[in-house]
């Protein structure tokens, strides 16, 4: 789509609807304009119906395929005033119970007065022969509805704020919802709304909300602790919080601690000193933490006495599998026997999968039932390709799913309804936060056995906490580093380079040979040039790695050298256009059948089936990657095949899709590729660090090249900065255990 003119204004009267989503009010129509014109006008216009009037601001744009349309940004809708025209509207289906037979006989009894009575005097449309009680009680209802969903929606466009904001307050709030705005417009700005706080005080300070209310720094100190959640903290300490609001919204700091304290009284944050820190959380952090805490605190006093011959067992398991383990590894097995939790941790090479199979196995030769599951699915995947067993993800074990409202996630099951197991194994530990980790363990029946499995030096989860490595320091939990590389490992450079990487030493990126190459490149031109080159002609050609076993990634999405570029360039040259090749332009993103793409948000309601058609189930979850099989303009949607399951997307939710040919390093954790190409740039120190480096090397299984400037690479190395995360739960768990009083 190309968006040709700056915005402009456009009046007219609705002729027709083509399309409208009833959850979030996207609606296709056409439109009559003054000049008499009939155009395409596409926006948030929630309950449009053919008879009223419209003031659209937008910008014209040219659709791939149904031409030039009408983006509509903001709009004015005013009902239909004439009888001619509110029966237009009436018998067009605008109001649930309403039809053209039913339209013409209200229109005829009320005329222009007919929409005044619907919504005002339902008594008096029962007084016409056909119309029950009962059914003029449910249209005055539904065109309230419609009536309330307006005004709202114009009193938040007005503002210049999305549409989109208007729709979920009145999902949540009902009629009330306008009123309660009114009196505090941060409500925008709370989490089952989605509001940014930038929006909610634009329109406050519109309205005249004076800059220190103290609905405004409330609203402020919860945003900085919803922001900061996002960047690994679970809580802020007091003093920052307040200093950090006071700046955000141009106050003193004492009026932010005031709100503070307004906040902790209410609920709406909680507050605990602990290890000399005056810790603030959102209470649903507080209690993941707290929570995750006593879970595993109590696991760690529970021992197991096994009437077993631990020897002869690890015996019969080498014999059963055919190998040898060193003496480290059968310490781990002895732990996993013997404790109800445990760590592993190490590098690639070490022999990490090798414990899980063990494990596995020895759990089921003394009857135990095992589960194995992991963050994404490439590592459940993985988890089920290296152990002959089934994983899953921790979403879809736990049956994560939207709660009734849409907004915050519920999981199925939890202490009410517990897994059926005896263990769980969990892989790539380092990904997972406090939210998720609290929802396992809580689902974990009160006997079963946890083992974490993962690389406590790559780099932490996402979302709040730094769970795996906070249980490993605080020293409570039983533990094994697995330090050796094991012969079959010995040789590759990949395995050496990335140990001595995390080690803080230089490799010798000159050395171009075994599994483990540098092509130095130090302008972005022919670093790209290079990168489209390796991925469509000589890997393929020459060392036989077709391009969907090749991954790219970069530290960053911006910049020239970013997986946003990448993606646009790889595109061109592994899925150019092609005339039997349908596509779809979304913003200044293209998609094109036959592209690899990557879900980039957990969807627990998106349906799938199998490509047989045999099963059914729903959720794509974060990272999820997948190929586009077909684009229907039609139905204006897209299917895509994640792994043999096939789900369907409309094209209202292709934000939820990014092209995957290059991706962040962040987001390749938990798999591992056949061949990966690092691209490296000069960029931001937040982003070239040594775990970003450590973590890209150790994604690749066969063949590692890195592309662009060696100063760059040895930049990371020395990066050594780990960000501090504010998190308590390695001092819960020792003063718990009982280690620090």
């Amino acid at each position: 789509m190309d968006l040709e003119n700056e915005l402009t204004e456009i009046s007219g009267t609705v002729e027709s609807v083509i399309y409208k989503n009833e959850e979030n009010g996207y609606t296709v129509l056409r439109l009559n304009d003054q000049a008499g014109a009939v155009i395409t006008v596409v926006g948030c216009f929630p309950y449009a119906s053919a008879g009223e009037s419209m003031i659209v601001t937008g910008a014209w744009m040219n659709h791939a395929v149904h031409g030039r349309q009408f983006k509509a940004e903001f709009a004015q809708r005013l009902l239909p005033t004439t009888a001619n025209a509110i029966y237009d509207y009436l018998a067009g289906g605008s109001v649930r119970g309403v039809g053209p037979a039913t339209a013409s006989l209200i229109v005829n009894e009320f005329g222009e007065k007919t929409l005044e009575v619907m919504e005002n005097s339902p008594q008096l449309l029962a007084k016409i022969r056909g119309i029950s009680a009962a059914k003029a009680e449910q249209i005055s209802k539904s065109f309230r509805r419609q009536a309330g969903v307006r005004r709202l929606m114009e009193f938040v466009c007005s503002f210049g704020l999305r549409p989109i904001l208007a729709m979920r307050m009145y999902k949540f709030y009902g009629d009330d919802a306008l009123s309660l705005l009114r009196d505090n417009p941060y409500i925008l700005a709370t989490e089952h709304i989605g509001g940014s706080f930038a929006e909610a005080d634009t329109m406050a300070l519109e309205m005249g909300v004076d800059s220190y209310s103290k609905n405004r720094i409330c609203a402020a100190v919860l945003f900085e602790l919803v922001h900061n959640s996002g960047n690994g903290h679970c809580f802020i300490p007091r003093e920052k919080l307040a200093a950090v609001t006071a700046q955000l919204i141009g106050v003193d700091e004492p009026s932010a601690d005031e709100c503070i304290d307004i906040l902790i009284e209410s609920g709406q944050l909680k507050y605990e000193e602990i290890a000399g820190c005056k810790a603030c959380y959102l209470p649903s952090l507080y209690h993941a933490e707290s929570d995750a805490a006593e879970h595993i605190a109590r696991m760690c006093k529970r021992k197991f006495d096994e009437t077993v011959n631990i020897p002869a067992l690890i015996s019969t398991l080498e014999k059963q599998l055919g190998i040898q383990y060193a003496p480290l590894q059968r310490k781990t097995l002895k732990l996993a026997l013997e404790n109800q939790i445990i760590v592993i941790t190490g590098g690639p090479g070490t022999g990490k999968t090798t414990s899980i199979r063990a494990i596995l196995a020895m759990f089921d030769r003394i009857g135990l039932k095992t589960l194995l599951t992991a963050p994404t699915g490439r590592a459940a995947k993985r988890m089920t390709e290296l152990t002959g067993q089934e994983a899953s993800t921790v979403h879809r074990l736990l049956e994560a799913k939207f709660s009734d409202d849409g907004e915050t996630v519920v999981f199925g099951k939890n202490e009410s309804d517990r897994l059926d197991c005896d263990a769980v194994i969990l892989d790539e530990c380092s990904m997972v936060d406090i939210v998720l980790m609290d929802a396992l363990l809580s689902a974990l029946p009160p006997d079963a056995r946890l083992v974490m499995v993962g690389d406590a030096d790559q780099l932490p989860s996402v979302g709040p906490g730094n769970v795996f490595s906070a249980v490993i320091r605080s020293q409570v939990v039983p533990a094994i580093r697995l330090t050796e590389i094991f012969r079959q490992n010995e040789g590759s450079r990949i395995v050496r380079n990335a140990h001595m990487i995390n080690k803080g030493e230089h490799p010798n990126l000159s050395e171009n040979a075994g599994d483990f190459f540098r092509l130095k490149r130090l302008e972005a031109g022919s670093t790209i040039d290079t990168i489209a080159e390796l991925c469509s002609v000589r890997l393929p050609g020459k060392m036989g790695i077709p391009p969907e076993d090749i991954q790219v990634l970069s530290p960053t999405r911006r910049g020239e050298l970013g997986t946003v570029s990448l993606n646009k360039r790889l595109q061109q040259v592994l899925n150019p256009p092609r005339k039997d090749k349908k596509e779809k332009a979304f913003g200044d993103v293209v998609f094109r059948e036959g592209d690899r793409v990557m879900q980039i948000k957990n969807n627990y309601d998106i349906l799938w089936q199998n490509e047989c058609r045999t099963l059914a189930g729903s959720g794509i979850y974060n990272g999820d990657i997948g190929t586009i099989l077909a684009i229907d303009m039609d139905s204006e949607s897209l299917s895509v095949n994640f792994d043999g399951r096939i789900a369907s997307y409309g094209f209202d939710s292709l934000i939820e899709l990014e092209h995957a040919w290059a991706m962040t390093v962040h987001k390749s954790q938990g798999s591992e590729y056949r061949a990966v190409i690092l691209s490296l740039s000069p960029g931001s120190q937040m982003l070239l660090t040594r775990d970003v480096l450590y973590t890209a090397v150790t994604r690749a299984k066969e063949l590692l090249i890195m592309v662009g400037d060696d100063a760059t690479a040895y930049k990371m190395i020395d990066n050594f900065r780990q960000s501090k995360r504010y998190s308590a739960l390695r001092v819960r768990l020792r003063k718990l255990c009982g280690v620090d009083q």
